[in-house]
């Protein structure tokens, strides 16, 4: 075993949610009444917290509408919840696979805390992560704070742990916080943006790839 922990990004690295968060963000732009950003634009803020992502995207907006925003956003994902956001295939059982290998697996994502636990709750995973930390409770990517939190919490070394995102942000945060990192080319970022922060490899296909690199 190369590493001893193997952190994941949530959203676009797992589960495929990215045209549901679209959705969200252009539907909540419409409700408060701004201007609707492109898909490219949303996708570009994928990863960061809610609020950090709200003042990328409309930097010139009074923080109270930026506030409003983050709002309008949370009411337009809970009222669309019949949106499906499935793993993506065989993520599931690679999951399971590499946590019965003995590896811990953990979760760093821009996603809240109530959001998170209600996807681990319907994709009953909860057992298969050592630790989970969420944008509400540290500083957004790609601040290192939320490894170093894992990496405390489990008394694992730098040198142990490894990163995977399917967004620059994801591996920065890696680079911040000193861990090795790996990229998913089929998320928010393609993979000449992920390879600026440097990743031991991007790949096309996690469920398959991982076991090369770990």
């Amino acid at each position: 075993m190369k590493y001893q922990l193997i952190i994941f990004d949530w959203d676009g690295t797992l589960m495929d949610s990215l045209d549901k968060i679209v959705l969200c963000m252009q539907q909540a732009t419409k409700q408060i009444d701004i201007a609707v950003p492109s898909e490219a634009a949303i996708k570009d803020i994928i990863g960061l917290s809610l609020l950090t992502a709200t003042q990328q995207l409309f930097p010139d907006l009074p923080f109270i509408k930026q506030q409003q925003l983050v709002d309008a956003y949370r009411d337009r994902y809970h009222a669309n919840q019949h949106i499906e956001t499935p793993f993506y295939d065989g993520i599931a059982d690679m999951l399971v696979n590499i946590q019965q290998r003995g590896y811990q697996l953990a979760v760093a994502t821009g996603k809240g805390r109530v959001g998170l636990d209600r996807m681990i709750a319907k994709t009953n995973t909860a057992h298969l992560f050592s630790g989970t930390v969420c944008a509400d409770e540290a500083h957004s990517k790609p601040d290192p704070l939320m490894i170093k939190m894992l990496l405390d919490k489990l008394a694992i070394p730098a040198e142990q742990a490894l990163m995977i995102g399917d967004s620059i942000y994801d591996l920065e945060m890696a680079a911040n916080a000193g861990i090795d990192s790996l990229g998913v080319s089929y998320g928010v970022h393609n993979s000449t943006q992920l390879m600026q922060a440097k990743p031991k490899a991007i790949l096309d296909c996690l469920a398959t790839e991982l076991d090369s690199y770990i």
